[in-house]
Parts: structure tokens; sequence; C-alpha cells
């Protein structure tokens, strides 16, 4: 009896083992992640699956660290932190598991609509500093932005500000939730999400790629159809030697039933 209690104690502990994961990083794939893990969970009741944000910068930190088994992230590794892990045996995998759309927002009251990419550079290098220069009403631009660590903020200062530095003193928020809650209280507000946290207390800004030709606003039809121009990828980054504990999983968000629930989350799918 007690070496049948203790095989079966031992195979629970390989359940575990293979089933217990971590993931850790963007907090633009954040609830996109506990979503695709709450509803994998439901169908596989041994798995356990624990997500947290903290920025795409945070999550590959992590990997390399060996305390995440996959980071989430809304940039591409970079070629500093792929060189780290190879220098300790491991092979890094990337897996893009949807798009995103990234979203200008305002405080609802604001009567500008549209914003042409030049304007919004203006606004984020320090250059544009009232709204009665894009014709609102005479009050002072508050920008937010996303603390270092986040990939959009890496992707917004590398496709809307063409790699130039951002303002100095602009308020850097530690979460995309805390720049909604902001400009939602601040007239003068502005800021970019990914178009799954938009909701009714923020507007949304129509957005030209083309000096003003076409403004289009940020919608998962419009990325879809290309014709908005911010659109990212969001990636899944975990090591080969993982592969078997997380590729189930992985596999769970690339199947249709997955995409199903990145469409729900307002992501673009992968297919």
């Amino acid at each position: 009896m007690k070496k049948i209690l203790l095989i079966t104690a031992i195979l629970l502990s390989v359940v575990y083992i293979i089933s217990a994961q971590k993931i850790k990083g963007s907090d633009t794939v954040l609830p996109l992640s506990q979503e695709e893990a709450e509803n994998y969970m439901k169908k596989h009741p041994e798995a356990m699956i624990t997500v947290t944000g903290g920025g795409s910068g945070v999550g590959i930190s992590a990997l390399l660290e060996g305390t995440t088994d996959i980071a989430q992230s809304s940039r591409k590794i970079k070629f500093d932190e792929r060189q780290k892990l190879q220098s300790t045996g491991k092979t890094v995998k990337e897996v893009i598991i949807a798009y995103d759309a990234l979203a200008v927002v305002v405080h609802p009251s604001n009567p500008v609509k549209n914003m042409t990419r030049e304007q919004l550079e203006g606004i984020f290098t320090g250059k544009i500093r009232n709204w009665k220069e894009l014709g609102g009403e005479d009050m002072k631009i508050i920008p937010y932005s996303r603390e270092t660590s986040s990939g959009t903020y890496e992707f917004f200062k590398e496709s809307v500000l063409k790699k130039r530095n951002y303002m100095n003193g602009i308020m850097s928020m530690p979460a995309t939730g805390a720049i909604i809650q902001s400009i939602s209280q601040t007239k003068g507000g502005i800021g970019y999400v990914g178009l799954a946290y938009i909701n009714n207390n923020v507007k949304s800004i129509n957005i030209s790629y083309d000096e003003g030709k076409t403004f289009t606003a940020p919608s998962v039809a419009n990325a879809l159809n290309k014709t908005y121009p911010i659109v990212r990828p969001l990636f899944y980054y975990y090591t080969i030697d993982n592969e078997t504990i997380v590729k189930p999983f992985v596999d769970y968000i690339l199947s249709a039933e997955g995409q199903k629930l990145v469409d729900k989350i307002g992501f673009i799918k992968v297919k």
C-alpha cells in the first residue's frame, strides 16, 4: 500500500512539474495571457499557469534569470538579450501569438479628433505643448508614456517618434491601466495604449502617416485591412530546453479556439 502511495505521489509531482508554468512580461499582452490561461486550465485541471505583468523588458529579464517559463513581449527580443541567453547555452524560441493596434488616446472632452504622425512626434518630444496648436482648446498638453522597460514604450518611440527621444520630464506610468486612468482624469492628457485597453473613459484619435491626407481610426478591422499604421506583433519567448512544458499551452493559443479569444479581447488574430 505504501509503495502504491509513493508511486502516486511521484506521478503527481511529475504532472505538477510538467503542468506548472509561469508567464511574465508585457502589460499589453497580460489580459490576453490571463484569459487564455484561465480557459486552458478549465480544460486541463492538472495545469497551473500564473501570469504577471511588469513590462516586456521585465519578462525577458526573468527568462534570462530562469524565473519564468514564458516571457510575454510587445517588442522583439534585443540582440544583446538573445546573446546573453546563448552565452548560458540556451536557445530562445520566438512565437507570434497575436497582433495589436496601438491607439493614441485623450480625455473624452477633448475636441481634437485627428493627428498626424509628425504632430504626435512633436507632442511626445516636447515641441508641441498646447492643444491650441492642434486646433483644440488653449490648454497645456500633458503626455503620458509607459516606463522604459515597456515594449510599448520602445515600439511607440520607433514607429511614431522615429527613434527620437521622449521629452524630459514626461509622465512615465508603470502600467497601461495607469495611463487609461490618468487620461480619464486629466483634460489635457494624451497617451498610447494597446487596442484591447480602450474604454469609454478615454477617446481614441484617428492617425495619419501620410502627412494628413488620410486619417484612420484604431480598430481590429483597420488593422486587418492594413489602413491603420501603428500595428505590431505580440510575442511569446521561451527556451528550447523548456519546450516540453510550455508548448501545449502555446499550441492552444494558436489553435482556432485560442485565436477566437484573441479576437474577443480586442487583438488581431495570427490566422
